[in-house]
Order: structure tokens, then C-alpha cells, then sequence
């Protein structure tokens, strides 16, 4: 290590940077300057600098005429992820706001919740998505909300995400654009029932497949504990899921797999205790062929899911009630009933589609506004295009954002990039959406293949052990980057050997 110590040497001394401003936020006159003329195309100067930073909010500044024009990104679900993937970074800067910096593969997701995978195979890093984030000087990720749009200025404002009330207090910033994508996804719904948001949790991100296999792994160990009635023991080992979608169903058939390969050897003495419980208001998996549909409901039974039809009315915190007022204890809630508009899409002042998502026409425009696209689930056809509603799909986000990315490179390429130059361009074809099929697998190495391009439509439709092997395929292939296939593939063939990862960590 002698050159190294040599090297130390040479090196020049620098004396650290610190900071005696009492606005955490504002550094010290030499790093502001730098900061301002990272985030701004006008120079500033040292003297100026401090005064100027109070008297506006910092940000992203208009794009200069030297520089490539902004896309600014809300979101990083399917939708902006895709779209990002496909942009043309040598004709766009890339700026996302959203308040997690991976996109999540939620196929998988509630594989993650009882140790079939790990989690950060599920997570992709927006850095490995669109890799100009990281190294170009013009594109950021901000790990921010978005709070509102100035559509007449171009600009949105934004605040930063916090651990929560103990930390920093947020940062506020404004970011200008040439284009904007909102591609803010949805949020579950409730459907205003009293509790639901207090006692059940939701899978729709990693955390909360943390929080499932956390409460999950607790109750178990919980139950164990000398002392504990009979019926608390069996309460806190109902876990009862709401909602019979592709979602509740997968769920459901891994925590069957669970508790018959794992559960059984290694809590043998809770084993007999442990139930779960569907609840649907309707049929499972309905947009499904209705054999499949029957077949989901009779392995799911056979694997000792008890299916039951009702309505919840009530969310307590230790039980539910439903509409004919019989009481379900639990020790595990998962909801899982469809999503809607979240409160921003809602609180946009722009026309609204059937279900108020906002109104886009044939080429992902939002009309009453200029140089505004919106794709993904918050997203949803005016009813002047003639079209209906997309469903709220993984692959119709994803085609949507691949298609839009197509769209921009057309207009950047044409010297449409910047704001308001891409009025008079000619937009080509419009979106079509096709759907490819839907699959859900419901435990025991089986699983359900709809090929059907709609539900009333003629098509390929199976089931079992084949359709199983064809599901894991499927998402093998359609997982982002080989580094997370290789995740899978490992934690696949890793639980098949040893069986599922049971620490609660």
C-alpha cells in the first residue's frame, strides 16, 4: 500500500465545506452558487446569490435555447417507467418526481409476502431503467410528491418525501417542462368503509408486502406463546383477504402454499389453527372464462382457502362485519378490492373520463391543456374519442408509456420538443390498445392462462400445471432487467429446494 500513501501525498489538501447559514436548505455562498447553477441555465453570482435563493423558490428554471428540452415525469409505476425506458435522451432531458426511486414488478408481488421471493427482486432501480438519470447533466429523479401544476407557466411545484414527522422538514421546489407525463397510477379503494385505511393493509408496493410478511410471521410466533385461549389463537391465525381480483386470488393461493408446505413443518403445534378466508361480493376472478373461474374455486377450496360471498361493512381492529352481520375475527386484513383516482388526479382542474380519471383523446393528450400527456391508471378516454375506458392493467400502463415514448422521440425529431412548438406536427397513428390475455396462478403449481382478447371473444383459455409453467415463464421474461431475473430464477429454484425464507427480519 506504499503508493497509496504516496499518492495521499500528492494529493492536495481541501479544507471541508461547512456551513454556518442558519437556513439548512441555503450552503454557504460557493456551494448555493454551485447549487443554483446546477439547477438553473442563468449564471449567478457569489453576492447575489443568498439573497436571490430567499426571495424565490429554487427548481428547474425554463430550459435555454442551447439546451435539450425537459420531459418531466410524474410517477414510476409501469406507465413512466416504460416511457422512460423508451425516450430519446439525445433529443430530451429527463426529470422524474415521484416518491420512490424503483418501479415495482407487481405481478410478483404477493410471492414477496411469504418468502417464495425476496424483495428486492420485485424492485427495480430507476437509475438501471433509464440509466441518463444518473450520469447526464441535464435529467434528475427527485424523490418528491408533486403538490400541483401551473399548466399557463409550464411548471409543476413539487415536495420532497420524508421518513416522517421526527426528520427534515420537506423541501419545496418548482420544475419547468416541455412535456409533461402524469403517470401517478391510482390508489385502492375503500369505498369510504369505516377502518379500512386504520386495520387493513393494502399490496400494492413493497412495503406493504413487508408489513404482510411481518404481521404474518409474528402472529405465528405469537400463537405459540404458552398461555394464549384457544380463540385468540385462532383469530390471530385467520387471515382473511377482500377482494377476489387476479390479486386477492394470487395472494391467497400463496399463503395456502405457505401454511401446507411450511407452516405445517416448522409451527407444527399451531398448524391445526391457522385458516384463510376470500371474501367477494361477486364471482372470483371475473373477467376470467367461467371455467376457469370454477376450477380457481375448487383448487382454492382444496387447498383449504374458505371462499365467501359478502359485503364488508364494517372494519374493526380485530374483526370485520359484513352485510348480513355475521363478525369475522382476523389477525391478518388484506384488502384488495380494485383502485381508483387519487386525491391529486382528483384535485386537477382539467375534463375527467367515465370513473375520474383524467381525459385523454386518441394520442394520450390531455385536451384542455397544451404540451400535457397523461398514461397509466390515472389516465382514462374521453367520452368524445368514442372509446371506452382502459382497465386498470400492468400491460395497458406498459403499452401506453411505449407508445408515448415513440410519440415524443416523432415530435423531437421533428423540432416539436420544446413548449408549444408542436402544434401544427402531424401525430401519426393514434393508441390502440390489444389485449394479450390475463394469467393468475392460484398455488399448488397451478394457475389459470386467458388468452381471450376480451370476455365475450373466442380464444385460448387453460389451466393446471402447463398454465403454471407458462405463468412463471411469462413474468420470468417480462421482468425489467436480467439482474432481477436472476433474482427470480435463484429464489425460485432456492425455495423449491429449501423451502420459503421464514425469518422476520
Amino acid at each position: 500500500m506504499a503508493w497509496f500513501r504516496n499518492l495521499n501525498k500528492l494529493s492536495p489538501s481541501k479544507p471541508p465545506l461547512r456551513s454556518t447559514n442558519p437556513h439548512p436548505f441555503l450552503p454557504s455562498t460557493t456551494p448555493f452558487t454551485f447549487l443554483l447553477s446546477h439547477f438553473s441555465s442563468q449564471p449567478i453570482s457569489d453576492a447575489s446569490a443568498s439573497a436571490e435563493a430567499l426571495s424565490r423558490p429554487p427548481g428547474l428554471g425554463p430550459t435555454a435555447s442551447g439546451e435539450k428540452p425537459r420531459v418531466v415525469v410524474l410517477g414510476s409505476g409501469w406507465a413512466g417507467c416504460r416511457l422512460m425506458k423508451g425516450l430519446d435522451t439525445s433529443i430530451y432531458d429527463v426529470a422524474c418526481v415521484s416518491p420512490r426511486n424503483h418501479m415495482v414488478f407487481t405481478p410478483l408481488l404477493a410471492s414477496t409476502c411469504v418468502g417464495t421471493l425476496e424483495f428486492r427482486s420485485v424492485a427495480e432501480p430507476i437509475g438501471r431503467i433509464q440509466p441518463s438519470i444518473s450520469r447526464e447533466p441535464g435529467s434528475y429523479f427527485f424523490l418528491a410528491n408533486c403538490t400541483s401544476v401551473n399548466t399557463d407557466e409550464h411548471s409543476v411545484q413539487c415536495e420532497t418525501v420524508t421518513d416522517g414527522s421526527n426528520t427534515l422538514e420537506p423541501w419545496r421546489f418548482k420544475l419547468s417542462y416541455d412535456k409533461l407525463i402524469i403517470a401517478l397510477g391510482s390508489q385502492p379503494l375503500t369505498f369510504g368503509i369505516h377502518g379500512v385505511k386504520e386495520h387493513a393493509i393494502f399490496l400494492r408496493e413493497v412495503y406493504h408486502a413487508q408489513e404482510i410478511r411481518r404481521k404474518l410471521l409474528l402472529n405465528l410466533m405469537l400463537s405459540d406463546v404458552p398461555g394464549i385461549s384457544v380463540e385468540e389463537k385462532r383469530r390471530l391465525l385467520h387471515c382473511v383477504v377482500v377482494g377476489g381480483g387476479p390479486t386477492g386470488v394470487e395472494f391467497s393461493g400463496e399463503l395456502s402454499d405457505f401454511i401446507i408446505k411450511d407452516v405445517t413443518q416448522r409451527y407444527s403445534h399451531v398448524k391445526d389453527y391457522i385458516q384463510v378466508t376470500l371474501i367477494e361480493a361477486n364471482e372470483i376472478l371475473s373477467s376470467f372464462d367461467d371455467r376457469l373461474r370454477h376450477y380457481a374455486t375448487k383448487q382454492l377450496t382444496k387447498s383449504g382457502v374458505q371462499l365467501v360471498r359478502g359485503i364488508v361493512k364494517d372494519v374493526k381492529p380485530q374483526s370485520i362485519i359484513l352485510n348480513d352481520g355475521s363478525e369475522v375475527p382476523y389477525g391478518l386484513l388484506v384488502w384488495s378490492t380494485g383502485v381508483g383516482p387519487s386525491p391529486f388526479v382528483n384535485s386537477l382542474e382539467v375534463p375527467k373520463s367515465p370513473g375520474g380519471r383524467i381525459g385523454i383523446d386518441e394520442w394520450l393528450r390531455v385536451p384542455a391543456v397544451e404540451d400535457v400527456f397523461a398514461i397509466g391508471d390515472c389516465s382514462g378516454f374521453l367520452e368524445s374519442t368514442g372509446k371506452q375506458v382502459l382497465p386498470a392493467l400492468a400491460q395497458v400502463a406498459e403499452r401506453q408509456g411505449k407508445y408515448l415514448a415513440a410519440l415524443l422521440n416523432k415530435i423531437g425529431k421533428e423540432g416539436g420538443g420544446r413548449a408549444g412548438s408542436g402544434k401544427n406536427l402531424e401525430l401519426g397513428d393514434p393508441f390502440v390498445y390489444k389485449h394479450l390475455g390475463s394469467m393468475a396462478t392460484i398455488g399448488r403449481y397451478k394457475a389459470l392462462v386467458d388468452l381471450r382478447q376480451s370476455k365475450e371473444a373466442k380464444g385460448i383459455s387453460m389451466a393446471g400445471f402447463l398454465s403454471w409453467f407458462v405463468w412463471r415463464s411469462a413474468y420470468l421474461t417480462r421482468v425489467i432487467s436480467w439482474r432481477n431475473r436472476f433474482y427470480v430464477a435463484v429464489n425460485w429454484a432456492t425455495t423449491f429446494i429449501f423451502g420459503r425464507d421464514i425469518s422476520r427480519i
